[in-house]
């Protein structure tokens, strides 16, 4: 033992103080570039998935027909799109040539060129690609998702350069096209799309923002009122689509809703049990009428939820936004509570299936099992503070639901003698026999003091 210390030691004087600075100092100055120091301010914006969330998933965070942005430029599965983007920018450029308000080639990039810090600024990672190339792929990808939604849009007409275009027409490929948009490692800033936009705005446009683009696009599988989403089309601060995606299905309204402003006691601030648990205790459910998917109430005993579409889309939008809300500090957690709720009362097949019998959940999935699988996956590991979330009144409310005795009794009197036609007639059987012999022990008790009568 002592010969080992004393090669330590010797080993330790051999390099000396000045060998250990100088080491230190190199390390010192490599800079971190998987994860940016400066990822936790509000101007980085577009994240890798979660780790615990990508290794309960991980298909569900890589795009599968398109790349967007520099995470995933340039993998083989992905090229058959990438070859696309040229075209449809030379088709762009033939198509606006004549008009006098758009742009030329090089003034894309020069635009573009001019908000590369801002760009790089946006990712979490260190993007290792020289400016011309980041430049090329901004420029090439922000033209192809507008000429996409121009297309897309039922509220504009069919541009006649891709009437038979397969990209734009076939069925799943616009499909494909539309979850790998809405992926969180699949975004390039939406500053972007509105400097491109702009400059490719042609008098065939008339006034349509980018907003208004890209949510009518994916308004064909929404299907929501379009006087809905004119709320949306001139909304500011947009960060990528996913995030404008995620602003109109949460809404405007529970997203400006002030704090709460009556003190909740904290005890009560319990995530919701399962269904059957709660219907066992004289809860109902119902769908509830409501421009905003996730806004959920609770009152006189009866919990209403907006009606759900579970498809691949929505599934989908629903993974990686909760993945964009657990990485971007300063997101609200909105979509996250809502899945963390559906995720408590889902818990088996037979909760599952009496949501989509009350017409809350309509799955597309396939079997039962798999929207009970997919909400318990997607909630796995989500942080959010209950006392400061959207839903902490309802949470509150359903908790002094549940502690009080007599509703507790109640709900048991009425599952045991009112749960089917023929224990409610028993019930008013032995009612009925007990007020006849209540009845009749009066008129013996009566004639027995006062046989006159």
């Amino acid at each position: 033992m002592s010969g080992e210390s004393d090669h330590y030691t010797f080993t330790v004087a051999a390099e000396g103080k000045h060998s250990w600075s100088s080491r230190m100092k190199d390390r010192f100055r490599q800079e971190p570039t998987l994860l940016r120091p400066s990822a936790g301010n509000r101007y980085c914006t577009i994240f890798r998935a979660p780790k615990s969330q990508e290794e309960s998933n991980p298909n569900a965070y890589k795009p599968h027909v398109v790349s967007i942005g520099p995470y995933h430029h340039g993998k083989e599965q992905l090229k058959m799109m990438e070859q696309h983007k040229a075209r449809v920018f030379s088709t762009l450029l033939d198509r606006t040539s004549d008009d006098d308000d758009c742009a030329g080639l090089d003034d894309y990039f020069r635009a573009v060129a001019m908000l590369e810090t801002d760009i790089r600024d946006s990712y979490s990672e260190d993007l290792n690609c020289e400016s011309a190339d980041l430049i090329e792929m901004m420029v090439l990808d922000a033209c192809f998702i507008i000429e996409l939604f121009r297309v897309g849009s039922f509220s504009t007409t069919m541009i006649t350069e891709y009437e038979d275009d397969p990209l734009f027409l076939t069925n799943w490929i616009v499909a494909a096209l539309m979850i790998d948009l809405l992926l969180i490692e699949n975004q390039i800033p939406f500053f972007v799309l509105e400097e491109i936009h702009a400059l490719s705005r042609s008098s065939g446009d008339g006034n349509r923002s980018i907003n208004e683009l890209g949510l009518m696009f994916f308004n064909r599988t929404l299907q929501r009122p379009e006087k809905y989403l004119r709320t949306y089309f001139r909304f500011p601060n947009i960060k990528h689509l996913l995030d404008l995606f995620r602003l109109c299905l949460v809404g405007l309204s529970i997203l400006d809703r002030p704090s709460q402003e009556v003190k909740i006691d904290e005890e009560l601030l319990q995530l919701t049990p399962s269904v059957n648990h709660l219907l066992l205790l004289g809860i109902k459910f119902e769908p509830r009428k409501s421009e905003n998917l996730i806004s959920v109430v609770f009152d006189h005993g009866v919990l209403r939820i907006p009606p759900l579409n579970l498809d691949l889309l929505t599934t989908s939008f629903f993974q990686n936004c909760v993945a964009y809300e657990q990485s971007y500090h300063h997101c609200t957690k909105h979509v996250s509570t809502y899945v963390v709720l559906m995720s408590g009362l889902m818990g088996s097949v037979a909760d599952a299936a009496f949501l989509s019998q009350c017409g809350i959940i309509s799955n597309l999935l396939g079997p039962e099992k798999e929207v009970a699988r997919f909400f318990c996956g997607v909630a796995k590991d989500v942080q959010f503070d209950i006392k400061e979330c959207y839903l902490a009144e309802l949470f509150a409310k359903v908790t002094w639901y549940r502690r009080s005795k007599w509703r507790m009794w109640w709900a048991g009197t009425k599952r045991e003698y009112f749960g089917s036609p023929w224990s409610f007639i028993s019930a008013a059987a032995a009612s009925i026999l007990i007020v006849l012999t209540v009845i009749q022990a009066f008129f013996t008790v009566f004639t027995y003091y006062d046989p006159k009568k």
